[in-house]
């Protein structure tokens, strides 16, 4: 436990700060880690009086404590407004990086249990807390995130209620979520940051991607316990970034020949969203992820991006899609027309496996 652990506070964005800012610091000053820690408040470019109530807080909440005000010039969104932190934190040599969302509160043992269970094993890379709903503290929020292979990433048992999670430690998981994910900081140096391309939304599948690829291990540590008031988001921007960034995010990790088995699911899927899209009111954003997708600067970006996943590759698609989901299980996609989807996906990506693993 002498571990030196970067301690990163996902980026300030509108009134987070006066909402959550000290219940956060007082849950993660008070961690009964007992190694050097140093932490970093994230400002994404929000009105000098929230700048100035992040300088108040850290000020009295972490009385004793060694940390930093990152103020970034622009709304730089999840990805890249945690890079900036974490690059600073592997600059100056911490062995982990560990995200937590400003909008939740981390139990005393938090960070003591996600370190023991990453220095378990060093195979893996990356692991993710029990994230638990707030006020509905028995709820889950995420035991691990789950990629279903078009794509669509969601919080594996979201809105259950379980008497034992002892059995989940260790788990795999396709990805961690960002809201509580501690990283060894050697790996990232392997493997990279967050793709800044994303902005928000899905950038923890991709990195959650790359890290599998490059032959390690993500787990969930099921005694890490975070509690996270999660507000559900029906904003058609939200729309926009993830049905973009999930696209991105098989078009670069995906072998070729997998990317050959799943586009008729694919196509299809595209198609049906168009009717999903007009009856929920955001086909202008599905219109600029087409349009996003046709222009010659994202096939370039794209080109460079794939190429960096690939070189990574230790890890066939055989090994890695046993991790993943044929069927959406989304709270903002419900009814009759995605049960009648997840019938059919389902199908069909059984069949796509027993071609993989064949």
């Amino acid at each position: 436990m002498n571990k030196k652990i970067a301690v990163i506070i996902s980026p300030n964005w509108k009134d987070y700060a006066q909402k959550y800012l000290a219940d956060s610091l007082t849950s993660l000053a008070n961690q009964d880690y007992v190694g050097k820690l140093k932490f970093w408040l994230v400002d994404n470019a929000t009105t000098a009086e929230s700048f100035l109530l992040m300088q108040k807080f850290g000020q009295e909440y972490l009385v004793g404590r060694e940390w930093v005000l990152l103020a970034n010039k622009n709304n730089d969104g999840f990805a890249k407004g945690n890079n900036g932190a974490m690059r600073m934190a592997m600059d100056e040599g911490y062995d982990y990086v560990v995200l937590f969302n400003i909008d939740g509160v981390a139990d005393k043992a938090c960070l003591r249990e996600l370190v023991e269970v990453i220095e378990s094993d060093t195979r893996i890379g990356a692991v993710q807390g029990r994230i638990m709903l707030s006020p509905e503290i028995k709820k889950i929020n995420s035991l691990g995130n789950v990629t279903h292979f078009l794509g669509f990433g969601y919080s594996g048992h979201c809105g259950e209620e379980l008497e034992d999670y002892s059995k989940f430690n260790l788990t795999p998981i396709a990805y961690p979520s960002g809201a509580t994910v501690l990283f060894k900081a050697s790996t990232l140096k392997q493997v990279g940051l967050f793709d800044e391309e994303f902005w928000m939304y899905n950038e923890d599948q991709d990195l959650g991607w790359r890290l599998w690829l490059a032959g390690f291990k993500v787990v969930l540590a099921s005694s890490a316990v975070f509690y996270h008031q999660y507000e559900l988001n029906r904003s058609s921007t939200k729309y926009y970034w993830m049905d973009r960034n999930r696209l991105l995010a098989i078009f670069k990790n995906y072998h070729l020949a997998t990317l050959v088995l799943i586009a008729p699911a694919l196509v299809a899927v595209e198609l049906g969203l168009i009717i999903v899209a007009i009856r929920d009111g955001w086909f202008k954003e599905k219109l600029r992820v087409w349009l996003y997708f046709l222009s010659p600067l994202t096939w370039l970006y794209l080109t460079k991006a794939r190429r960096e996943s690939q070189s990574l590759r230790k890890v066939s698609d055989r090994q890695i899609i046993k991790l993943f989901s044929g069927k959406i299980v989304f709270e903002e996609l419900n009814g009759p027309l995605l049960k009648l989807a997840n019938f059919f996906l389902n199908i069909y990506w059984n069949l796509v496996k027993i071609i993989i693993l064949w």
